[in-house]
């Protein structure tokens, strides 16, 4: 398969970006631009310019961009930042298990936890076909609203011309990856992990990051799309 790639930089530390569910690559040039060395972020699976998956897992995910940036990464070590579902693929490659050297992961705005009934919805939403729109200013309003962004910036990489219509880029099976084990991935993550929130973030409140690690972040006023709200203030996470 193959994922779009964006990136900038040349010498220095590599840094690693990985976007949420239903957004791209694209929300991350804000935090790059603080970024000393080298960064590289992709269209995870199934969104944005990049090819889907025939399933959806976090390991299938990672390993998809492990590949895509082998040639890139090769043996230098690199630092991870994931928002979201991105968050959760930055912990799953902390884990080394994908041959990636991370040396440090940080998972900002993770959902921890994770009722009966929003694991079905989502998996109900995984299996509809997507909804095609006649204009791109309706498939550029949803694309958003699935991604929890405001800005029109962003939607040239969200959205896609089919021959009846528009649609959202992401791929709907998307939706249905599931629950991660939080717990497991920080035990088993070989690199040093931050978790983060912004603080009006309704999807990782204080009190359900304070469960994983004592030691997490909160962003005042910032809420579930802080680096977007907010570059500097995600940019500051980085070691």
């Amino acid at each position: 398969m193959s994922l779009r790639v964006i990136g900038g930089g040349s010498d220095g530390p590599l840094l690693v970006l990985l976007h949420g569910l239903g957004a791209s690559a694209d929300v991350w040039h804000g935090v790059a631009e603080h970024w000393p060395g080298r960064w590289l972020a992709p269209d995870l699976p199934g969104h944005g310019g990049s090819d889907p998956l025939r399933r959806y897992s976090f390991g299938a995910m990672a390993a998809a961009v492990a590949a895509e940036l082998a040639d890139e990464v090769g043996d230098q070590p690199v630092v991870v930042l994931g928002h979201s579902l991105g968050g959760v693929l930055a912990l799953t490659m902390a884990t080394g298990w994908f041959g990636v050297p991370v040396t440090s992961a940080i998972g900002l705005g993770i959902k921890v936890r994770w009722s009966a009934e929003e694991l079905a919805k989502a998996a109900e939403l995984a299996a509809r076909p997507a909804r095609t729109f006649a204009g791109r200013d309706e498939a550029v309003a949803r694309a958003l609203r699935v991604a929890g962004l405001s800005s029109p910036e962003f939607a040239d990489s969200l959205v896609r011309k089919e021959d009846d219509g528009w649609r959202p880029a992401v791929d709907q099976a998307a939706f249905g990856v599931g629950a991660p084990d939080l717990p497991g991935l920080l035990a088993a993550a070989r690199a040093d992990v931050v978790l983060a929130a912004g603080e009006h973030d309704p999807m990782c409140p204080e009190a359900h990051l304070a469960e994983l690690q004592a030691q997490h972040v909160i962003l005042p006023g910032l809420g579930h799309n802080a680096h977007v709200e907010d570059p500097a203030a995600v940019a500051r996470l980085l070691p």
